[in-house]
């Protein structure tokens, strides 16, 4: 219920992007993870190809994120969003329609650019329209990621008993559904002209060394969640023996979020200390999470007990990300000039993609060492490794004087002011002889 009374708090636009989040998640889960299984035991393609389809997605979508990020600021955050539901709309309709491989190719390639497009573009509008409420509106943005990748999974599964065209296409209709609901609802906003080329824009924002530094320490975020889909579900086969219960990894994240991410978001936000510990805080929870199936990888037969270990280092994982993730989506654009708000979310996204891809394959030969007779501990350690490592880089960038100061407290500035370092601003405080007694999350 507290939930649900926070997101009425929201202006309506934000309640759409935050039901949309959830219905993106719903159709995007309901049929990608099916997808390589109908590409290979349907249509009979060979892995390579079936490789070439999944990675055109994948290039396509973290290869563009900084030109999504770019229209939204050029073009407005509500077009792209729009248009980008409107390409997987398209693109999932192709999934259904087409077995041949042109037609595959064409449809993997539309659904990754339309992730690009509207990835980037919805977290800017989000963050536009929430004002000096960044944090809890990411918050609740989580929760409702969450619960998607939850639904879209199960409702899957029950429409492949239907054929893979049947899921394929009620993707297809929720993603319509959606872009329909943007256009009804979303207001359109006056976009400022802009003054330079994108080029430009491009060069100031790469050349932001705080923000590069930045984003380059939060790659373990994106590199520890990825294992929600690959090590932990191999983790939870290995103890008990059965696919199924990778579903109880999904379900322990999505209670999770549902009765601690707002609470987590709204006391950490209350608090003294800097966004920038707390972020090093989640992400060092998150990397202590491998640890607990890390003790029972080499456990000789399968038994549901084993599983428990299993689940216990995923809700470790979900509550540092938890912690984390709405003050890294809140800090972003505190960067630099609003302008560019989008290339700044892009620039973030692209780097997260490779890291997330990169960890992926690293974390994969891990585990086929780890079969071909290996420490079975190995993979873990590498992500409790880069968990703790991401941690101490923000640790570093935070005692540095790197990171900005929250966007909640820089609305009390002037708005030409650039934006300063977060510990400097708590030693204004300090030393201020009228401080300023309100929550850092209170509505101004």
């Amino acid at each position: 219920m507290r939930t649900l009374a926070a997101v009425r708090g929201f202006p309506p636009a934000v309640r759409l992007l935050l039901v949309n989040q959830l219905g993106v998640n719903i159709g995007f889960y309901l049929l990608i993870p099916y997808l390589a299984t109908h590409l290979t035991d349907d249509l009979g393609l060979s892995a390579a190809v079936v490789g070439l389809v999944l990675g055109l997605r994948n290039l396509s979508q973290q290869g563009l994120f900084l030109i999504g990020g770019s229209a939204a600021d050029r073009l407005g955050a509500r077009g792209v969003i729009i248009a980008g539901c409107g390409l997987r709309t398209l693109g999932f309709a192709l999934f259904a329609l087409g077995d041949a491989l042109p037609v595959l190719i064409a449809a993997s390639v539309l659904s990754g650019l339309a992730g690009a497009l509207f990835n980037p573009a919805v977290r800017t509008y989000v963050a536009q329209e929430s004002g000096d409420r960044k944090a809890e509106a990411f918050a609740l943005f989580n929760v409702f990621a969450t619960a998607g990748a939850l639904v879209g999974p199960l409702l899957g599964s029950l429409l492949l008993f239907g054929g893979f065209r049947a899921a394929a296409l009620t993707a297809a209709g929720v993603f319509a559904l959606l872009t329909l609901a943007q256009a009804i609802v979303l207001p359109a906003r006056t976009v400022p002209r802009p003054t330079g080329s994108v080029l430009a824009d491009w060069r100031e924002v790469a050349g932001n060394r705080r923000f590069v530094a930045f984003a380059l320490a939060m790659v373990g975020m994106y590199g520890m969640e990825s294992q929600l889909y690959l090590l932990f579900p191999h983790a939870a086969r290995q103890a008990t023996g059965w696919a199924g219960t990778v579903g109880l990894i999904f379900v322990v994240g999505t209670l999770a979020n549902f009765l601690l991410q707002l609470r987590i978001t709204r006391r950490l936000a209350a608090r003294a200390g800097g966004r920038g510990r707390w972020i090093a805080a989640g992400l060092t929870v998150s990397g202590l999470g491998f640890v607990p199936p890390m003790l029972t990888a080499g456990a000789a037969g399968k038994h549901p007990i084993l599983l428990l270990p299993v689940l216990a280092g995923a809700l470790l994982l979900y509550v540092g990300l938890m912690t984390a993730q709405p003050f890294v989506m809140e800090l972003i654009p505190a960067f630099g000039r609003a302008e560019l708000t989008g290339t700044f979310y892009g620039l973030f996204y692209g780097v997260s993609g490779v890291a997330a891809a990169g960890t992926g394959a690293g974390v994969g030969w891990a585990m086929d060492t780890a079969t071909h007779g290996g420490p079975t501990w190995l993979p873990y350690a590498c992500c409790t490794a880069l968990g703790l490592a991401s941690a101490a880089a923000v640790t570093l960038l935070h005692r540095r004087r790197a990171l900005p100061r929250p966007p909640a407290t820089a609305a009390a500035g002037a708005a030409t002011d650039p934006p300063v370092p977060e510990d400097q601003e708590e030693h204004a405080k300090t030393t201020s002889a009228t401080p300023d007694p309100r929550p850092l999350n209170e509505t101004r």
